[in-house]
């Protein structure tokens, strides 16, 4: 089945399965990332800090090594991202506990020539521009797929009881096709988020704060 829901036990209230990595100051690669795990025991807590280290060591390793243009770097994004999925499915088969686990992850690259944004899942990369928050990436979601054909409104969907259901996550199969946003410069602001955000506050609330 290729639905997937979170887990919403208790395992899954008491733990922040989110994770995050930014650049240090010094860095010549600007590479933000958050993923938002999911899996019972503490499945989510290392899907989403594996996938975030496997993506973030995979790009840094490769950086230096091909062109920087915008293919080259799009690419690498895929390839970071498709390797990380591998990663954390290999490592929930080995112990049964584990089983199941997977991520949401979403990431940007900005240089002086351009942004990329890359996706799984329903954690989130919006920009401001124009004084607008803007949503940049697209979820992967049973309701957004209704939405998508037709069967849901935006406000149907916002509160179906089947909105947290993932069709997409990072770890959850062998294979996971990467979603790749390619960005105009004229921004002010990246926003990366897990639903934790979206689902308490629409996009006019956070682009107020």
């Amino acid at each position: 089945d290729p639905e997937m829901s979170r887990g919403l036990g208790d395992v899954y209230k008491r733990q922040n399965q989110d994770y995050y990595s930014i650049p240090s100051s010094e860095s010549d690669l600007q590479l933000y990332i958050l993923a938002d795990g999911m899996g019972g025991y503490n499945g989510g807590e290392i899907a989403s800090r594996l996938a975030a280290e496997t993506t973030k060591n995979y790009i840094q390793n490769n950086f230096k090594k091909i062109e920087h243009d915008k293919e080259a770097i799009l690419k690498l994004v895929k390839d970071a991202m498709e390797y990380a999925n591998m990663v954390v499915y290999e490592e929930s088969k080995k112990d049964e506990n584990l089983q199941g686990m997977g991520t949401t992850l979403v990431l940007a690259i900005l240089t002086k020539d351009y942004l990329l944004f890359g996706n799984v899942g329903d954690s989130s990369g919006f920009v401001m521009k124009d004084d607008k928050l803007h949503k940049v990436t697209y979820d992967h979601t049973l309701v957004n797929l209704l939405v998508s054909a037709g069967e849901l409104t935006k406000e149907e969907a916002s509160v179906h009881p089947k909105k947290n259901v993932l069709m997409k996550a990072l770890g959850a199969a062998t294979s996971v096709e990467v979603d790749i946003f390619d960005c105009d410069m004229d921004i002010t602001e990246i926003l990366l988020s897990s639903d934790g955000l979206t689902n308490m506050l629409d996009k006019d609330q956070i682009e107020k704060v």
